[in-house]
């Protein structure tokens, strides 16, 4: 934890504060410069009044037990300053003064997707998800989201039953499970990965929170992924931080009466590049990610990929000469037929089983 950490953290505690942050440190260089200064130099640097007035009032606050709470609940605190502050969030305009963190926040996570979408999601929308997160965290992405229900909570699934690493980052403080029945999932990001926020500890679950929040998802990532989104999703509020900071916009199409796909479409419309696979992001990313793919290439020749229990026993009942269809593997394993077959796409998308004409399946 960085030594002057409380001088940080009065400045995070205010809202005002936060607003202007980086462009008070990128002025005064510190915190304890920008403490240090008069009311009448912060205004002469181009900063309102009502800023100088306040950070008289926030370097008098008392943040002993913030220190404690952080303490006890064993959080870190990564200031816009430290070495690994995120680069990729560093970079936009509104990068926040303070993330508090549980778990590991990694150089590799530089190369991170976000994929987000409804609360109030379809099957489709979460298979969707969840589908995409595996394949993209399979192939060395982090993937970025905000642990809500629904598309959020399908897109670190994805990431974890891949292995791979995942954020999420929250509308509230970071001693908060919300929703609650994430308690479990939250538990595995952090041993995966990591869970974030810019909100003091016991800072509830506001609406108001949320909108502040996307900003870090898409400043996170080099890219946004909307899976599913009604006409004024908070997902789309993340694809246009997304567009201002300069990072992709992606979108999956969906069922054309469907209220979740009003926003979806909407985007599509207004020039989001459309996925229906993995290829479509790694396509659009390409000039900036080619490095990464060369490398990802030469681990992956080597590297089996991971199954799950469901995904290892369709698997092993495959041949790599006798075809087989989604009835017959249905019948030995007595998974509905709908099942099976969403686990076949898996293992397709995994490339190791080929799909033939007539729905039959073979090992690849």
């Amino acid at each position: 934890m960085t030594d002057n950490v409380e001088n940080w953290l009065k400045l995070s505690l205010s809202t005002q504060i936060r607003a202007e942050g980086k462009a008070l440190i990128e002025s005064f260089k510190s915190p304890e410069h920008l403490f240090n200064a008069s009311p009448r130099e912060v205004r002469q640097r181009g900063f309102k009044a009502k800023i100088a007035e306040e950070l008289q009032r926030v370097k008098k606050y008392d943040v002993s037990k913030e220190l404690f709470l952080i303490e006890k609940d064993k959080i870190r605190i990564i200031t816009l300053l430290d070495k690994d502050y995120p680069a990729s969030l560093k970079s936009i305009a509104s990068a926040p003064l303070v993330l508090y963190a549980q778990g590991e926040v990694l150089a590799q996570d530089c190369f991170a997707i976000a994929i987000v979408g409804s609360r109030l999601s379809s099957f489709y929308g979460i298979k969707t998800a969840e589908r995409l997160s595996e394949e993209l965290s399979y192939r060395g992405f982090t993937i970025v989201s905000g642990m809500a229900r629904g598309i959020d909570t399908a897109a670190h699934k994805g990431a974890l039953k891949s292995g791979g690493r995942t954020i999420a980052v929250l509308g509230c403080g970071l001693d908060i499970v919300y929703p609650r029945e994430n308690k479990k999932l939250k538990e595995e990001i952090i041993h995966q990965g990591a869970v974030v926020s810019e909100f003091p500890l016991g800072t509830p679950p506001e609406r108001f929170n949320f909108p502040i929040r996307n900003r870090i998802i898409s400043g996170l990532s080099l890219g946004t992924v909307v899976v599913e989104a009604a006409k004024h999703s908070g997902a789309l509020i993340t694809a246009n931080y997304a567009l201002e900071q300069q990072r992709e916009v992606f979108a999956v199409p969906g069922h054309i009466d469907s209220p979740t796909s009003q926003g979806t479409h909407q985007i599509l419309k207004e020039g989001a590049k459309l996925v229906e696979d993995t290829d479509d992001i790694l396509e659009e990313l390409q000039p900036v990610i080619k490095s990464h793919l060369r490398e990802l290439k030469k681990k992956s020749s080597s590297l089996p990929p991971r199954l799950n229990s469901e995904e290892e026993r369709i698997y092993n009942l495959l041949s790599a000469s006798r075809p087989k269809c989604v009835d017959e593997l249905s019948k030995k394993v007595a998974f509905p037929p709908g099942q099976v077959l969403t686990i076949l796409s898996m293992l397709e998308l995994k490339k190791i089983v080929k799909r033939l004409p007539g729905q039959r399946f073979v090992k690849n």
